[in-house]
């Protein structure tokens, strides 16, 4: 099995080449208490596929819809950071930018796939001319605590849904802040779940909007709906 960390380790605070200079990982994502962190990969070698072109733009049109959320964006390729340097033009240009303007993101050089074994981001069935295994399409998501708080593991043939993870850090961070759970398809704004383990006292002294107990034939009480705090 390929080496790779689960959910609330602790982030390796590893040391990478980078489009901005050389970073060591933990002072990349600073010290704040609020501020979280995603991660993403893709899969190229020395050139620009029209997958990860067309996501790489995707990220850079929704760099503010991060930035809204505290949440900041990085890369990573298993190309140098020349090839990184040379290509984000295209990227800037596919988003019809000026020339001249920066992707709003730092892209690590993982050109030894060091990174990329050790965060277990290899796609074993996606081989380079070499037979080397290249990346598959990654998302970490990192709290402020440096602790990972969501892994998704896509197929290098597969695009992401960006949308989605957007979705799920709004969960993320909610939940991180509130005793509730977001139901199956939540979004924003909508009706969250009371965490089971809450009497129903004290369920209606932190969520004064209202608490709202779905009937059951079991005559369980276990659902039961705020709206979102």
């Amino acid at each position: 099995a390929m080496p790779g960390i689960l959910l609330g380790d602790v982030f390796p605070n590893f040391e990478a080449e980078t489009t901005i200079g050389k970073i060591k990982f933990h002072d990349f994502l600073g010290d704040s208490t609020t501020g979280w962190m995603t991660s993403f990969s893709h899969a190229v070698e020395n050139r620009v596929t029209g997958v990860a072109l067309d996501w790489l733009s995707l990220c850079a049109k929704l760099s503010e819809e991060f930035a809204k959320r505290n949440v900041k964006m990085i890369a990573l390729s298993i190309d140098s950071v020349e090839d990184h340097l040379g290509w984000s033009k295209d990227i800037v240009a596919y988003n019809t930018e000026q020339p001249g303007s920066k992707l709003p993101f730092p892209i690590i050089a993982d050109a030894k796939r060091e990174l990329a074994v050790q965060l277990g981001m290899l796609d074993p069935d996606e081989r380079d001319k070499d037979g080397m295994p290249l990346t598959a399409r990654c998302v970490f998501v990192i709290g402020p605590d440096k602790k990972m708080k969501l892994s998704v593991l896509y197929p290098a043939t597969t695009g992401r849904n960006f949308d989605e993870i957007l979705r799920v850090i709004d969960s993320l961070q909610l939940t991180a802040q509130k005793r509730v759970a977001t139901p199956v398809d939540w979004k924003p704004g909508e009706c969250v779940m009371v965490l089971p383990n809450i009497p129903e006292a004290e369920a209606a002294t932190l969520f004064p909007a209202g608490v709202f107990t779905k009937d059951l034939p079991s005559g369980k009480k276990y659902l039961r709906y705020t709206p979102q705090p």
